[in-house]
C-alpha cells in the first residue's frame, strides 16, 4: 500500500506500508526523493506529523544528497558489481578473519552483494553481508562496518551492550558513523 504526502511546498513524500516493519524510515534517493516506510499499524495521518516534525532535517538531509557529486551508498552497475565482486571479496573476507579472532566469534559466511542501502548486514543465521563498494571505503570505515557487523554475531541489536563491543575496536565509533553517514 502506498500513498502520496504533500509535507510542504518544496516536499513531497511516497508513504509506504510494509507488514514486517518495525519502525518508521525516512528514506532518501540519491536524487533526494523521499519515501516513508510504516508499519501497518501506524496510520497516514501520523505519518505525515512524523514528516512535518522533521521537516527542516529532510530539507538539510535532501541539500547534502543533491550537493554530494558522488555517492558511496548506492546500487552499482550489474557490470561493476561482476568486475569488483571477488576483489571485495578477498579484501572483506581478510578483515572479516581477523576481526573474528579479535572478538572470539565465528561467522556462517561472508557474502558480497549489491545491496541498494546499507554497507553491511548480519543475519539471524549468521550471514554477514557486505556491500561491493566497501572496498572503495577508506581502510578505517571499511574496518569499522566490518566490525560492526562482527558484534551483531555476539549481540543482535544496538543495545549499549553492542556498542562497548564495537567501542573495543573503535572507541570513536560516534565519530566513524558521522563520517558513514556523511558519505
Amino acid at each position: 500500500m502506498k500513498q502520496e504526502i504533500v509535507v510542504a511546498d518544496d516536499v513531497v513524500c511516497v508513504v509506504r506500508k510494509y507488514r514486517n516493519a518495525k519502525c518508521a524510515r525516512i528514506i532518501f534517493s540519491p536524487e533526494g526523493a523521499v519515501t516513508l516506510s510504516l508499519p501497518r499499524h501506524v496510520s497516514y495521518e501520523r505519518g505525515k506529523q512524523l514528516l512535518e516534525n522533521r521537516l527542516e532535517w529532510i530539507r538539510e538531509k535532501r541539500k547534502v544528497l543533491r550537493e554530494s557529486p558522488k555517492r558511496f551508498l548506492f546500487r552499482g552497475s550489474l557490470e561493476e558489481y561482476r568486475e569488483r565482486k571477488e576483489e571485495a571479496h578477498i579484501a572483506i573476507e581478510k578483515l572479516v578473519e581477523y576481526f573474528q579472532k579479535v572478538y572470539g566469534v565465528r561467522c556462517a559466511k561472508v557474502s558480497i552483494r549489491n545491496q541498494k542501502t546499507r554497507f553491511g548486514s548480519c543475519s539471524r543465521n549468521g550471514t554477514l553481508s557486505f556491500h561491493y563498494r566497501l572496498l572503495f571505503l577508506p581502510k578505517h570505515l571499511r574496518e569499522y562496518v566490518i566490525v560492526h557487523e562482527i558484534c551483531h554475531l555476539l549481540e543482535f541489536n544496538h543495545s549499549s551492550k553492542f556498542w562497548q563491543l564495537v567501542g573495543k575496536t573503535f572507541p570513536d565509533y560516534p565519530l566513524l558513523r558521522r563520517e558513514l553517514r556523511l558519505l
